[in-house]
Formats: C-alpha cells, sequence, structure tokens
C-alpha cells in the first residue's frame, strides 16, 4: 500500500491542476497494479471525497497533493479492505516523506475525524450534485436535462468498474467455438445478441486463447455494433475516417472482403491501427491527415461505405478514463458539436450516390449527437437518415449497461441526383 498510495496521490494531484492521466504516466509513475486501481477508484468517485475533504478543511487545501492524498486515503477507507489504521499511518508517513510534513497533522487529524463522523459527512456531501453523483454539476445537469430520467442511471455507471468485451475474429472460429475455448481454460463469459462477448471478470490479454494469433480482440461491445449497422459488403470501397486505435476498422475487415482505407489525423493512432492489422493479418490503406481536409488525402473516388467515429467528449465512456470528466468544460461540448458538423459535410462529398455513412461517438450528450445530426440534416438536401433497429436505443443512444459502454449512432444514405429534365 505504501508506495501505491503516494503514486495514486501525485497523479490525482496532476488531474486537479488540469492534466490528464496518461499510459506513459502511470508508467513514469511507478503505478502497479495497486496504485492504478486506487487511482482510477478515487477519481471515479472524486467528487464525494472532495466534499468530504472540504468540510474537513473548512479554509480549504492550498497544496493540490495533500488534498489529493487525502481524497486517496479517504476513497481507502471507504472502499478498500485495507486496515483503518494502516491507511492512516501510511497517508501520514507519505505526508512526511513527500516533503509536506507541514501537512501531516492536518491529514492525521482529518482521517481520524471522518472515521468518528463518517454517516454525517458522507450525509453532508451527498446533498452536493458534485459529491452525490461524482460528476461536475454541469455535467449532471446537462444528463438531467437530456435524459430525464433515465441520468441516474447514466450517472450511476459511470463510477463503476468498466465491463471487458472481446470480439471473436470469425474469420478464425465461431463464436461458439471461442465460448468453448475460453471456458476449456476457466473464464467465464457471456455471449450478447450482437455476438460480442463480455468476461465476468477482465483479464489480461496474454491470458485469452489465440489473442497473439488474432484469434480474439478486446473491444467494448456496445463499439461492435459499428460494423454491423454499417453493413459493408465483400468488394466494397469504404473509409474508416478517425480510425484509431483501429478496433473498427479491423471488425470491418473481419466481416467482410472490402477496400478499406483507415485515416486518422495522429501519427500514434494511426500506429495502433497498424500494430491491430498486423496482429490480426490484416490489410488496410492507412493515411495520416485530418479527414475534412479531402484535398490532403482523397482521390476523388467515392466510398460505398463511411465510417465516422467522431472526436467526441467521451461522455459514454468516462468509467474507462474516470480523469476526462474532471478535465473536461462546458464550453468544450459546443466546440466537438462544431468539429462533428464540420466533418460530416466534408466526408459526405467522398461518398457516393446510394452509400452509406455511420456517425458514431462515444458521447451520452445531447449536443454532440441528435443536434449535430438534426441541424446537418436540415442542410443536406441529399441525405436520408435510415432507421436503426440493430438496439433498443433511445434516439440512437445506447446508454451506458453493466455490459457495455455508451454510444450514439446514426445511419445516413446518399440519395441519388434528381434526374434531369427531358429536353
Amino acid at each position: 500500500m505504501r508506495d501505491a498510495q503516494s503514486a495514486a496521490a501525485g497523479l490525482i494531484a496532476d488531474v486537479l491542476a488540469g492534466r490528464s492521466v496518461s499510459e506513459s504516466d502511470l508508467a513514469s509513475a511507478n503505478a502497479g497494479p495497486a496504485a492504478r486501481d486506487l487511482t482510477f477508484g478515487t477519481l471515479r468517485r472524486l467528487g464525494t471525497q472532495r466534499a468530504i475533504a472540504a468540510r474537513l478543511a473548512r479554509r480549504g487545501i492550498p497544496d493540490p497533493w495533500v488534498e489529493a492524498l487525502l481524497c486517496v486515503a479517504l476513497y481507502q477507507l471507504q472502499h478498500t479492505r485495507a486496515a483503518p489504521h494502516a491507511i492512516v499511518d501510511e497517508a501520514v508517513r507519505a505526508t512526511r516523506m513527500g516533503g509536506h510534513s507541514h501537512a501531516a497533522a492536518f491529514i492525521n487529524a482529518s482521517l481520524r475525524r471522518f472515521q468518528r463522523e463518517s454517516t454525517p459527512l458522507l450525509e453532508a456531501a451527498a446533498k452536493t450534485p458534485e459529491g452525490r453523483w461524482n460528476h461536475p454539476r454541469w455535467w449532471v445537469e446537462r444528463l438531467q436535462r437530456d435524459h430525464g430520467e433515465y441520468a441516474s442511471h447514466i450517472l450511476d455507471s459511470g463510477v463503476g468498474h468498466p465491463p471487458m468485451g472481446l470480439r471473436v475474429n470469425q474469420r478464425h472460429s465461431t463464436v461458439e467455438d471461442y465460448l468453448a475455448r475460453l471456458r476449456g481454460d476457466g473464464i467465464d463469459a457471456s455471449r450478447l445478441e450482437n455476438d460480442a462477448l463480455v468476461l465476468d471478470k477482465p483479464r489480461a490479454s496474454r491470458e485469452l486463447p489465440g489473442f497473439g494469433s488474432g484469434d480474439v480482440s478486446i473491444q467494448d461491445a456496445g463499439a461492435q455494433w459499428a460494423a454491423r449497422i454499417l453493413d459493408a459488403q465483400h468488394g466494397m470501397h469504404v473509409l474508416d475516417a478517425c480510425a484509431g486505435p483501429g478496433g473498427k476498422a479491423a471488425h470491418l475487415l473481419e466481416t467482410a472482403d472490402i477496400e478499406l482505407t483507415c485515416l486518422d489525423s495522429a501519427q500514434d493512432r494511426l500506429a495502433a491501427v497498424q500494430g491491430q492489422m498486423t496482429r490480426l493479418g490484416l490489410a488496410a490503406s492507412l493515411r495520416c491527415a485530418r479527414a475534412e481536409d479531402l484535398g490532403a488525402w482523397w482521390d476523388g473516388r467515392p466510398f460505398d461505405r463511411i465510417l465516422l467515429d467522431a472526436p467526441c467528449s467521451g461522455s459514454g465512456i468516462v468509467r474507462r478514463h474516470p480523469d476526462a470528466k474532471w478535465l473536461r468544460r462546458a464550453a468544450d461540448i459546443p466546440s466537438f458539436a462544431r468539429q462533428q458538423k464540420t466533418l460530416l459535410s466534408a466526408l459526405w462529398q467522398a461518398l457516393a450516390p446510394g452509400g452509406k455513412l455511420l456517425y458514431v461517438t462515444c458521447s451520452v450528450f445531447a449536443e454532440e449527437n441528435v443536434d449535430v445530426v438534426r441541424d446537418w440534416l436540415g442542410k443536406a438536401s441529399d441525405a436520408a437518415e435510415l432507421p436503426i433497429t440493430a438496439f433498443s436505443g433511445r434516439d440512437g443512444v445506447l446508454l451506458p449497461s453493466s455490459v457495455h459502454d455508451g454510444f450514439f449512432y446514426a445511419l445516413f444514405v446518399k440519395l441519388p441526383a434528381p434526374a434531369a429534365p427531358a429536353p
């Protein structure tokens, strides 16, 4: 616990200072599994911990690291099985070892007070939106406006552990056969209606039979609807416009023999796409360019299918990236919406008449989803929205659940140009 608590405090202090937590940050902080669990667990429930900390320190805590350490220790006292006295003692030691000796007495007194008064402190914390829902106030209010009675479900899901979904490469085996392999290795999983598998307990990729040889991939079950809905057929010319890290692109290639172009504006994300292709033995044309800049990458040959997995707030997958909800600002959402409309308008030009474009986000905010679609459709006279019957979502929104993350899907067909009038 010693190193884990201190490492988690350092990473959470970064978030309090406005910096995100990346895999490289976790590696450089020597954050082993215990520290990772503490970091992500505390971030998922940071609203409650900060609300309690504010009551324990009426004059505020000027040092972000001290506040972060207090939040980590408070989370441990509520949600881990570590001995309370060990949590308190280690927090005091970490304060001194980390060069914050002046705060040792405060940390000790605050944690011991919480042990004595946990019930009233938790009740008081729950009276604030952040403390009750563990999301920023603006986030809570937006979800309540967009989803009404379903908002509490979305907010509750955001503090849970994300499910681990698997996609079976059906070029290699059937879903039934792979499910039998898992069970033969003592790994329990459930099959969903879109053939995705969800593990009862997360596993490292090395524990999955056939992962290295491309028999299976790790992909959220909600994301696996994309290939089904787009329904690319053999021989089609297909574009994945924002392809990184490559899960949806690989799924498209596993589904049909298509000519696929993968586009992404970030070289590291494109490298991740190539890694997927190599492991799975698939091939695609990879281009590093901004999708809206058609002149930089498009040769003028229309696509039969376009997948636009647009940049977004990530509000539907926040339990996987719990730092995001504390770093996002309400003003970010209109900015994402403008970018999404720009991408739709640009890529529509590259779609063949009769072709289909699937617009996807991993957001549950209406401003990035139905509002974008409504506004764009009002200006695209040659576009028609097609019904999506694959899943029972609300206005195209697949709400997050215990087996998948939250997504939005909207499918459009390009209408043929009207016939020229007879002479």
